[in-house]
């Protein structure tokens, strides 16, 4: 398993943007990135632009490695059809990301963890890899102890986020499946993305 360099909130300060929509987030009370020249305003350039937006999609997912990020993209590109929702459909497959659309745990990089303790299971198998891609149709559920963990039972309760239609959500069992592959629209992204701009930043 990768590991995450740097403080989530780090991560919002240097984008200038509160990525997961959460209350803690500093850059509530900071709208600009950190150090000596973070107020300084610089106009980006094209490079600029496309460069943010893959930061922004990269890092909302737990801050994926480039490796990662950049495997996703390939396959995107290889697949039928527009590579920019097919990039968004990769990224909303990964296991961690449907256990956090589940509400099963606060944040992505939780539920990173949490799948790589083995508290997750894919159609009743443990799986322990937080990139595998999800089926349609594929019932993810947590497993045995875990379900009476304190911050799994108030993540579920907890108002901050819905979870997406793409996803059927029993919380009596903390059980999930995966209905379909969700577009660009159906996502509920905090802020905007823009995966058009990451394929014209691989595509240079």
């Amino acid at each position: 398993m990768s590991k995450r360099q740097e403080s989530k909130y780090k991560i919002n300060r240097r984008l200038g943007e509160n990525l997961w929509g959460r209350a803690k987030s500093p850059i509530n009370k900071r709208e600009y990135p950190p150090g000596q020249h973070g107020q300084k305003r610089k106009k980006p350039t094209d490079y600029g632009i496309q460069l943010m937006a893959k930061q922004r999609l990269k890092g909302y997912y737990g801050n994926i490695t480039e490796k990662q990020f950049r495997r996703a993209y390939a396959e995107a590109n290889r697949r039928r059809g527009d590579t920019s929702e097919n990039l968004i459909g990769l990224l909303e497959r990964r296991l961690d990301a449907v256990v956090y659309r589940m509400k099963v745990v606060a944040t992505v990089f939780a539920a990173r963890q949490f799948v790589s303790h083995g508290h997750i299971a894919v159609n009743g198998r443990r799986v322990t890899v937080p990139s595998y891609q999800v089926k349609i149709g594929d019932v993810i559920e947590v497993r045995g102890a875990a379900k009476d963990f304190t911050f799994v039972l108030e993540s579920v309760k907890s108002g901050e986020r819905d979870v997406p239609d793409y996803i059927e959500f029993e919380e009596n069992k903390l059980r999930g499946t995966f209905k379909r592959v969700p577009l660009l629209a159906d996502v509920p992204y905090p802020v905007k993305m823009e995966p058009n701009m990451v394929v014209e930043y691989y595509s240079r």
